[in-house]
């Protein structure tokens, strides 16, 4: 196999469907790619039943393209991490694996187009976002989830309306951002700079005023983040964790116990936004993010200080803060289902708290005029009064 024969294979893999996000080259099966959140068998000529070990490996090596920091990466931790360009077609996240001797490689497709939070859909409260002048803005959720994308509409936000310089920190680039008002220098780990720390390090000398920080994956890199947010930077980064409470537990573990008090701190002068998000599939098609946002105020800020304690949780707060912009889960959920956008099936497998969704969906359907519930004929037996009670006697 050569190059030419390997672009042949992710073009096709590319063409054949829509809505492709990823194209999945493993061992023992064909070439797949995944659309729509599903993983489908792609034909090629000549065709390719099962992918033999040597074709696999031929595939990876290829787009390796003998890097000597890649080669290491793979013998020495079984995976690495690289960028691809197609020509001009399209742009991948590349990862390499080993496993069970084999080497399976997974493209992760990257939008050329610069998304907008108009396009994304995403709540006004992410204009307010990208005014913040300093602090730490925290987008998280799975892998896969949608959270650098989130991330390069903000910056996009920021780029069309400021005259600043932005530094950005990535395994890999996945957006390249054009200079429109904002002077945009973005670094790739492992070509640009060697570890996030000392990345972030350098950073700091670089004169930006915002920061973005592909993930912030240690200690390291967390305390140098956080001290770029106390001197006047506005720092962007994502962390695996389901929701706000977990995020901010995620950070404070990551610091020993006698330090979480002073860490504590340092969240609640620092934190402006956590986003968390979850990707649903759309009842007409394709996927759509339902976001929990969490902002700062009085009540946050004291919960991040003291911790959370019964009836006082970051759940709380989130939901009886709707009209500044935060919201749950579930609330978002609930607006997906309303605007039908998502299936009740869907929304109950996604939520958070299912008899909080269920008590909303109830008053939907109330208000739609549709039934709550599938059970009917239900009536009330009365007891009928004997002669004794009516004339006031005690029955025996």
């Amino acid at each position: 196999m050569k190059q030419p024969e390997i672009d042949y294979w992710i073009t096709c893999m590319l063409e054949t469907f829509e809505n492709v996000s990823d194209l999945n080259v493993t061992v023992g099966k064909s070439l797949q790619v995944e659309t729509s959140g599903q993983l489908t068998d792609v034909p090629v000529s000549p065709p390719v039943q099962e992918l033999t070990p040597f074709q696999a490996e031929v595939f990876a090596l290829n787009l390796i393209n003998g890097d000597p920091r890649l080669l290491e990466d793979l013998v020495k931790t079984g995976s690495c991490d690289l960028s691809y360009w197609l020509g001009n077609k399209a742009r991948f996240r590349v990862n390499i694996f080993k496993q069970k001797n084999h080497l399976t490689t997974i493209l992760r497709k990257l939008e050329t187009i610069i998304p907008s939070i108009d396009k994304l859909g995403l709540p006004p409260i992410f204009r307010k976002m990208g005014d913040q002048k300093n602090g730490l803005i925290l987008v998280t959720g799975a892998t896969g989830s949608g959270k650098s994308t989130t991330l390069a509409a903000l910056l996009n936000e920021i780029n069309e309306k400021k005259s600043l310089h932005v530094v950005t920190l990535e395994d890999p680039v996945e957006f390249v951002h054009p200079h429109k008002k904002a002077t945009f220098n973005q670094r790739e780990l492992g070509n640009d700079f060697d570890t996030f720390p000392t990345g972030l390090r350098a950073a700091l000398r670089q004169a930006p005023k915002v920061i973005l920080v592909g993930e912030m994956r240690d200690r390291e890199t967390m305390e140098i983040g956080l001290s770029a947010a106390e001197t006047g930077h506005l720092v962007l980064s994502t962390l695996h964790t389901v929701d706000a409470g977990q995020t901010i537990n995620r950070i404070l573990g990551m610091f020993e116990q006698e330090e979480q008090a002073q860490v504590r701190a340092r969240l609640a002068d620092t934190v402006r936004y956590i986003v968390c998000q979850r990707l649903l599939p759309r009842s007409a098609g394709g996927r759509v993010a339902a976001l929990e946002i969490m902002g700062m105020n009085l009540r946050i800020n004291d919960i991040i200080l003291n911790g959370e304690s019964e009836g006082k949780t970051f759940h709380d707060v989130i939901t009886a803060s709707t009209a500044f912009g935060m919201q749950t889960f579930d609330q978002h959920i609930l607006d997906l289902y309303k605007a039908d956008i998502i299936t009740e099936e869907t929304a109950f497998s996604y939520c958070s708290q299912k008899s909080v969704l269920s008590q909303g969906m109830d008053i939907l359907k109330r208000e739609k005029g549709e039934k709550t519930s599938a059970i009917e004929g239900l009536t009330i037996d009365w007891k009928e009064e004997t002669d004794t009670e009516e004339n006031g006697e005690e029955p025996s």
